[in-house]
C-alpha cells in the first residue's frame, strides 16, 4: 500500500445539500434532496444555470452547468431554489473544522472539497478506511450532510478514487489497484481531460484510461504538448504533488474574475491573467510581503474546475513575475476548453522577501521591474486605478477585475 496516506473529501451535491440542511433546520419538513430539485441562479442573467442538483433530478438528466430553461423541459416539476452563499460559506467552513480535527495537514481544493495528509494517523484513527468512515459520519451527524472519501497514495488517485460511485461513499484507488479500477473508465474521467482533448486522444484510438497509459509519450505530446505528457502520467497515477497547507495566520492574496463571455483563445486569457496578476501584486507591495507559491484556477463553461500550482525559486511581489508563472501554469492546464472563470492565487506568504537568491542563468532585471511596479502603484494611488494600464491590457479594457 506505500506509506503515504492521502485522502480527497468532497461534499455530495454540495449547494444542494446546503440548501436542504438550511432549509430543515428552519422548520421545513421536505428535504430538497428526496426530490427533483435543484440549486439555480438567477434565470434573466448569465448564471441562470444548474449551480447542484439532487439524486431524484438526475433521472430526468438534469445536469449540473446547464440552462436552467434546459432542465425545466427535461423535468417541468423540478423544485428551482436560489443560492445562499453566506450559508454555504457557513457550511464549508464547519465541514473543514471536522478535517482538521483528524489532519493538520489539510488543504482546502473548493469551497466543497479538500485533501488531506493521513499519514501516520494509524494509531490515533485506525487503518484508512476505518479512520475514513469515521470521518464521513462525523459529518453526517454533525453537520447533517453526506461526503465521498477517495483514498490513496497521491493526491490525483484519492481524487479519482473519491469520483467512482456517490453518493456517501468510500474507495480506494492505490498504486497496485489503477489496472482493475482506473484503466478500464473512459478516458474523459481521468483528472484534467476535458472534451477537447478527449476528442484529439479519440482520433488518435485512445477512448480508455488504460489506452492513455499504454499509449507512446512522445506522441501524445506533439499532438498535446505539455498537456499530453501531463496526462499521460496521470494515467499512470503518477503524482509527486505536496498536501499544501496555508498557516491560518496567512492572509490569503488572490483574485478571480468570471468573464463576461466563454473565453475560447489564449491571448484573450492571459490578458485576464495580466489583469489578475496586477491586482495580486499590488496588494502584496502594498502589504510589505512576498509570495513563495502560485496557483492558476479555470472554471470552465460546464462549471468544471481545475487548478494547477508551482513553487517559485525565489519569494517575489512583482507583477511581471506572478503573470510569467501564471501564463506557464495556464499553459500546462488549458485543453481548449471555453473558460466562464480564472483565478491567481498565491501562497506561501513572508516577509524575508527582499534578499532574492541569484543564478548566473537568469539575466532579468529585477530592479528595473520593482521600480515600474512602484511607479505605477503610485498613479495609482493617486489618480485611480484605471489611470495607468499596460499595453497589453487595453485589449480586454471590458474584463472587470
Amino acid at each position: 500500500m506505500g506509506d503515504r496516506v492521502i485522502f480527497h473529501i468532497d461534499v455530495n451535491s454540495a449547494f444542494l445539500s446546503w440548501e436542504a440542511v438550511y432549509r430543515l433546520n428552519h422548520g421545513e419538513t421536505l428535504d430538497l434532496r428526496t426530490i427533483p430539485s435543484a440549486v439555480g441562479g438567477d434565470m434573466s442573467k448569465r448564471h441562470g444555470v444548474i449551480l447542484a442538483k439532487s439524486t431524484p433530478a438526475k433521472k430526468y438528466d438534469v445536469r449540473t452547468g446547464e440552462p436552467i430553461v434546459d432542465a425545466l423541459r427535461k423535468c417541468p416539476n423540478l423544485t428551482l431554489v436560489q443560492p445562499n452563499r453566506e450559508w454555504y460559506e457557513e457550511c464549508s467552513q464547519a465541514f473543514i473544522g471536522i478535517l482538521y480535527k483528524y489532519s493538520d495537514a489539510v488543504e482546502q481544493y473548493s469551497i466543497d472539497e479538500a485533501f488531506m495528509d493521513m499519514t501516520g494517523t494509524q494509531m490515533l484513527f485506525g487503518e484508512p478506511v476505518k479512520a475514513a468512515y469515521a470521518l464521513k459520519k462525523e459529518v453526517c451527524e454533525t453537520l447533517g450532510f453526506t461526503v465521498n472519501v477517495g483514498i490513496s497514495s497521491n493526491k490525483l488517485l484519492a481524487k479519482m478514487a473519491g469520483e467512482f460511485e456517490k453518493p456517501d461513499k468510500v474507495h480506494t484507488l492505490f498504486p497496485e489497484e489503477i489496472q482493475e479500477k482506473m484503466w478500464p473508465l473512459p478516458v474523459r474521467e481521468l483528472f484534467l481531460v476535458g472534451g477537447a482533448s478527449e476528442q484529439k486522444l479519440k482520433r488518435m484510438g485512445i477512448r480508455t484510461i488504460g489506452e492513455l497509459a499504454q499509449a507512446d509519450p512522445s506522441m501524445l505530446k506533439a499532438a498535446l504538448k505539455k498537456h499530453g505528457e501531463a496526462i499521460w502520467n496521470y494515467a499512470n497515477g503518477r503524482d509527486e504533488s505536496q498536501v499544501e497547507v496555508t498557516a491560518a495566520d496567512n492572509k490569503c492574496y488572490g483574485n478571480s474574475v468570471t468573464l463576461a463571455a466563454d473565453v475560447t483563445e489564449a491571448a484573450e486569457a492571459k490578458r485576464v491573467l495580466l489583469s489578475l496578476s496586477e491586482t495580486v501584486g499590488r496588494r502584496l507591495r502594498r502589504d510589505q510581503v512576498w509570495i513563495e507559491s502560485v496557483s492558476v484556477t479555470i472554471r470552465f463553461f460546464d462549471l468544471r474546475q481545475n487548478s494547477h500550482q508551482c513553487v517559485l525559486e525565489s519569494a517575489t511581489n512583482i507583477t511581471d513575475e506572478i503573470y510569467r508563472v501564471a501564463c506557464r501554469l495556464f499553459d500546462e492546464l488549458w485543453d481548449g476548453t471555453p473558460i466562464r472563470l480564472l483565478g491567481v492565487q498565491t501562497g506561501k506568504v513572508t516577509r524575508d522577501g527582499e534578499v532574492r537568491q541569484m543564478s548566473l542563468f537568469d539575466s532579468t532585471d529585477y530592479e528595473k521591474l520593482e521600480k515600474l511596479d512602484r511607479a505605477m502603484d503610485s498613479i495609482r494611488e493617486k489618480f485611480g486605478t484605471g489611470a495607468v494600464q499596460r499595453a497589453s491590457e487595453l485589449k480586454n479594457a471590458g474584463t472587470k477585475i
